[in-house]
């Protein structure tokens, strides 16, 4: 690692922060947590911990909304340094929340949509979950349906392949 970066990476929870305020994923975080009951602590990396959460949707362990993380359990068990990897699973959502501000919501849609049609599972083909992390998320890696599968192979079969030379020879010779 450089100098450089070095000096830059403490910056980042600042200004994802700032960003999740000003985008308003954060205030609506805070105001779920609120709607719900659930009490918030601080985490690393600048997050909220809303913990204790009782509503029935979403049914996952954990979840955010902007600078929120949401979680079933008490907030200790989330920060607990056993889940640090689920930690920063949820944090690497709450960078996707800074990004895309409220349009994360419908671009998740979409991309939990996709998901279930590839698979039949909502999480594992879906693009935030997969670049947050998803083993880290608890989630699995499950096969294309078949129909998917089937056609992923005949577009594969139908490309023209690559010549590729011998080692040792250039194309056009003998």
């Amino acid at each position: 690692m450089t100098h450089r970066s070095r000096a830059r990476r403490p910056r980042w929870p600042g200004v994802r922060r700032t960003l999740t305020w000003l985008n308003g994923t954060t205030p609506l975080g805070l105001l779920l947590a609120a709607a719900a009951r659930a009490p918030l602590r601080r985490a690393p990396g600048g997050v909220y911990v809303a913990e204790g959460y009782r509503w029935r949707v979403p049914r996952q362990t954990c979840f955010t909304v902007g600078g929120v993380i949401f979680t079933r359990r008490d907030g200790s068990w989330l920060t607990d340094a056993r889940r640090e990897r689920l930690l920063a699973h949820e944090t690497r959502h709450v960078d996707q929340y800074a990004l895309l501000g409220p349009l994360f919501f419908p671009a998740y849609g979409v991309a939990c949509g996709w998901s279930w049609l590839a698979t039949g599972a909502y999480g594992c083909r879906n693009v935030f979950e997969r670049h947050a992390g998803l083993h880290a998320g608890g989630y699995r890696e499950v096969p294309l349906r078949p129909w998917l599968a089937g056609l992923r192979h005949s577009v594969r079969r139908g490309r023209p392949q690559r010549s590729r030379p011998r080692r040792g020879r250039l194309p056009g010779d003998s």
